[in-house]
């Protein structure tokens, strides 16, 4: 027993990583990361949407989830069905939550943050609010792309909407490629939430610090049918505390 403390406090100490996470969450389709690694971080939690239109947010805590974000709107006219649902669930479970937005580039930002403002409530236990902005590809309505320049413009008005409206620095979350096209994450002063999925955000972000990882589209939780984004947070538990004692509502 005292050999395995011993390796195991080398490896913490020589690798400087927090303790490992401690859940039962799975993978349906796993990445082997290079150190530090997902399960590096001890602190753990998921992001939905419509997508998981059942969570019991009780068992998902006990298996492990210590946050969660929700998707709330898109635009300036789309509210996601399952989003009070998952607000409410998270809440009564005692699972720190956010908000996001899904941000639409045919819209001006004035009027996405009033359409984020006038369905996401100010409630105790919530996470600063998040904004989304990522390509989509998918969009039938909307294939503008605006530049590097009008896109961190854009993101600035939005973000000082909401700001001082809820009293807390929103996040931002974005992906590699949008990143590169429109150098999202110069935007200063703001914790960033990022996707790196098949790499470290260290090499696909190269020099950009990080508060949020989403590193999987395919985890499995329990409480949860089917597929969820799984992320975890930068730092110890320590840490954890620290940063919602100084960003929750």
């Amino acid at each position: 027993m005292r050999a395995v403390l011993a390796l195991a406090f080398i490896a913490i100490t020589t690798f400087g990583l927090p303790a490992p996470a401690q859940n039962a969450f799975g993978d349906s389709d796993p990445v082997d990361f290079p150190r530090p690694a997902p399960q590096d971080f001890p602190i753990h939690g998921i992001d939905a949407a419509r997508f998981q239109d059942h969570i019991d947010w009780r068992r998902a805590k006990r298996a492990g989830t210590r946050f969660a974000f929700v998707k709330a709107t898109e635009g300036g006219d789309l509210l996601d069905a399952e989003f009070a649902t998952h607000l409410n669930g998270a809440l009564r479970a005692g699972v720190p939550v956010g908000a996001y937005h899904f941000y639409y580039f045919c819209t001006p930002p004035r009027v996405q943050a009033r359409w984020f403002i006038r369905h996401v409530p100010k409630r105790r236990g919530m996470l600063p609010p998040v904004l989304d902005m990522e390509w989509n590809h998918h969009s039938p309505t909307c294939q503008h792309r605006p530049n590097g320049a009008q896109v961190r413009k854009s993101a600035k008005i939005f973000l000082r909407i909401l700001e001082n409206h809820y009293g807390q620095r929103p996040i931002v979350y974005t992906t590699p490629g949008f990143d590169r096209d429109t150098g999202l994450t110069r935007l200063r002063g703001y914790d960033f939430w990022l996707r790196s999925t098949a790499e470290t955000p260290a090499q696909t972000f190269p020099g950009q610090g990080w508060r949020f990882w989403q590193y999987t589209g395919t985890g499995l939780v329990p409480g949860i049918t089917g597929h969820v984004d799984i992320n975890v947070f930068n730092g110890s538990r320590a840490d954890w505390r620290r940063w919602l004692s100084q960003n929750l509502n």
